[in-house]
């Protein structure tokens, strides 16, 4: 997830809580109970959510203010950062490409960018494109700064590569898992090698435009806004004792095709839904994506694929999704088998006082189960 200090390695812990904003029944309550705990329990500015049935219906739920200075409501399915849930998408480029014979999943990534990763115990031959999607390729982490320090700092993909290769690999590839936004960095720069085309671009064409997300978008040069409605994002300091800020406003060239991109709870569902429903790769490239392995540091029952997670649910079966942190904004999603999917956010990544329990992941479990 993309996280500030060290966007790699911040952990998902366990499943945290959670009405639409106007409907009746057990299953809305459950949901909005679970939003209003986290604003009114555990200080997030607001929480949000968006459930969509296996058969298309969609429910919104809201709690907490859409800004905190003028106390005005949360706007219905807003946009909101959604940081690494990005790597689904640039994952699912990347899986397109090698149905159509343009990538090798098991071919070196020396084989598309040659010469271009090398580093202490780091060598493009040694790695595969599936290790890269997979967080087995033992490539540093790229981002250990606080955004605050880089909030209006464009850089270019190369740079951010050029940050990771500085360090020591963080083990052997293949021999083990660390979820490293560097890989997504790399993943990115394939497409881009293979099509000739920014990887913002093919997104956009291969995924976004074809399902019909008209609330989801990857952010040009120098775009720093979010351009529909939305509640502000604000920035979490380091102790709960301390005032958070608005922080909405942000250059995302710093995530790229790891966590650049923008969209609703609502097109994030229907974009689970496609890809699980085969409509976004074949077969054999869907199924490619949810061979997982174990993935250390998070929950022991969660695992991880190639962009894509497999999340043990407290009611029996698994979700898949794909959650994202940035400040400002956090999010967590999931589509069971069955076909209901959920995006829960907050407008502020948690402080470490709030501790694991108070994150958005059991209103997610919450929306899946009921």
């Amino acid at each position: 997830m993309f996280r500030r200090v060290s966007l790699g390695t911040a952990v998902i812990a366990a499943l945290a809580l959670a009405t639409p904003q106007a409907v009746a029944g057990t299953r809305p309550n459950a949901v909005q109970q679970g939003l209003d705990n986290l604003v009114a329990d555990h200080d997030f500015p607001a929480a949000m959510a968006s459930v969509r049935e296996p058969d298309g219906r969609d429910r919104f739920y809201s709690a907490g203010v859409g800004d905190v200075a003028t106390g005005r409501p949360v706007p219905k399915d807003g946009q909101i950062r959604i940081a690494s849930s990005t790597k689904m998408f640039t994952s699912a480029v990347v899986l397109q490409l090698v149905g159509e014979d343009r990538i090798g999943l098991d071919e070196p990534i020396e084989t598309y960018l040659p010469g271009l990763v090398r580093g202490a115990g780091i060598d493009g031959h040694d790695i595969t494109v599936r290790q890269v999607l997979q967080h087995t390729s033992g490539l540093p982490e790229y981002f250990t700064l606080d955004y605050k320090d880089i909030q209006h700092r464009y850089v270019e993909p190369r740079e951010l590569l050029d940050r990771a290769l500085a360090q020591p690999a963080s083990f052997p590839p293949g021999s083990s898992w660390r979820y490293s936004n560097t890989n997504y960095v790399v993943a990115g720069l394939i497409v881009q090698r293979v099509t000739g085309r920014p990887v913002g671009e093919e997104i956009t064409n291969r995924v976004v435009r074809p399902l019909g997300l008209r609330h989801t978008y990857w952010p040009g040069t120098g775009d720093q806004t979010i351009r529909e409605k939305h509640a502000l994002g604000y920035y979490t300091p380091t102790s709960q004792a301390a005032e958070r800020v608005e922080f909405t406003e942000l250059d995302p060239s710093w995530a790229w095709a790891a966590g650049q991109m923008i969209a609703t709870p609502g097109d994030v569902n229907e974009f689970l839904a496609a890809l699980l429903g085969g409509e976004v790769l074949k077969p054999a490239q869907l199924a490619e994506m949810k061979k997982t392995v174990e993935a250390p540091g998070f929950p022991p029952d969660w695992r991880y694929g190639l962009g894509l997670m497999r999340i043990s649910l407290s009611c029996g079966g698994v979700a898949w999704g794909h959650g994202g942190d940035i400040d400002g904004y956090e999010n967590r999603n999931g589509i069971t088998e069955g076909g209901r999917a959920a995006t829960v956010a907050v407008t502020a990544l948690p402080t470490p006082e709030q501790g694991p329990d108070m994150l958005p992941d059991r209103v997610l479990d919450t929306a899946l189960c009921q």
